[in-house]
């Protein structure tokens, strides 16, 4: 499972004209599920996003949670994470999970966050839904978490 994090003064997804989430500051996480994932997994990488310490404190070192700013979340399925660009032009996607597989533990990871920063700190976008998302990446501050 693989998480890519930035950092966000704001952020918003649209479905079909419909903006679904919307966000201050906070993370947008694009998450993306591969074939040996486990719930297990799942529970870890939701832990490690509400205690990864990305913000800034009173004296400008990076040591804040979204927890301690009380920052929002939202969480974005994307399955290109898992893209492989060795060959070719055209990126294969044989790594990332089929979508029985990697939408459960999508809602896991999803319900984990909810459950340890409310609901109302929480946005997502639709699983396997064409999705516009927009944001204004604070820093820029982008990172990578694995499970």
């Amino acid at each position: 499972m693989k998480a890519w994090i930035q950092r966000v003064e704001e952020a918003s997804v649209t479905i079909d004209g419909e903006r679904v989430a919307e966000i201050g500051k906070g993370y947008l996480v694009l998450l993306g599920v591969t074939h040996s994932d486990t719930e297990r997994a799942a529970d870890q990488l939701a832990d490690r996003i509400v205690t990864l310490r990305i913000f800034e404190d009173e004296n400008g070192k990076i040591n804040r949670s979204i927890e301690d700013v009380g920052g929002s979340v939202i969480v974005v399925s994307q399955f290109t994470l898992y893209a492989d660009t060795a060959h070719g032009r055209r990126p294969g996607f044989s790594n990332a999970a089929r979508p029985e597989q990697a939408e459960p533990l999508y809602e896991r990871v999803v319900a984990r966050l909810r459950e340890r920063l409310g609901p109302a700190r929480l946005g997502t976008g639709r699983f396997g839904a064409e999705m516009k998302v927009r944001l204004l990446n604070d820093g820029p501050f982008s990172v990578e978490l694995l499970a």
